[in-house]
């Protein structure tokens, strides 16, 4: 094999075709590839574009909430949960709320967790409940949820869920 570089006609015949095949190669599959890869983005970005402008008109409430416009409110619990309940059509009757107080960790992140009952709530409902609530607040994460079905009814159910908020 080490003869081979040796060889004068590897430096003038095989050297000279693989660099002459380069050019080939990018002209007739790479740029072809990279042009439909652009078009597919493009294509993307038109459909992202509709659905942010979509959002951005049923919902300007939480494009002023990610910018700070709303205010410099603190996280409170009660105001969430009774904000997103009444959106989702949960009536105060069937929710409870029982929050601790705020507390840092031992790596300095400041945390408040809360435990949130709601009784008779459909599946429907408990899912745009618990998806409202964490895509209104992203640092509120949903740590433990339990949920019992109630006897005789369908799609009637009791939950139980810890939530946690971190600052």
């Amino acid at each position: 094999m080490k003869d081979i570089y040796k060889n004068p006609l590897f430096y003038y015949v095989l050297v000279p075709a693989v660099l002459a095949l380069w050019p080939l190669l990018v002209w007739g599959v790479y740029i072809p590839r990279t042009e439909k890869n652009w078009e597919n983005q493009k294509k993307a970005y038109e459909k992202s574009k509709k659905l942010i402008d979509e959002i951005l008109t049923i919902d300007k409430e939480r494009l002023e909430y990610s910018s700070g416009k709303a205010g410099t409110e603190e996280f409170d619990y009660v105001v969430a949960i009774d904000k997103i309940a009444r959106k989702c059509g949960i009536p105060a009757s069937k929710y409870t709320i029982s929050s601790k107080p705020a507390r840092r960790s031992a790596d300095g992140q400041k945390t408040q967790s809360a435990m949130v009952s709601l009784d008779g709530v459909s599946i429907k409902t408990l899912s745009e409940f618990l998806s409202t609530i964490t895509l209104r607040w992203a640092n509120l994460q949903c740590e433990r949820i339990k949920i019992d079905k109630q006897r005789g009814l369908d799609d009637i159910w009791d939950v139980d869920m810890d939530l946690k908020y971190y600052f």
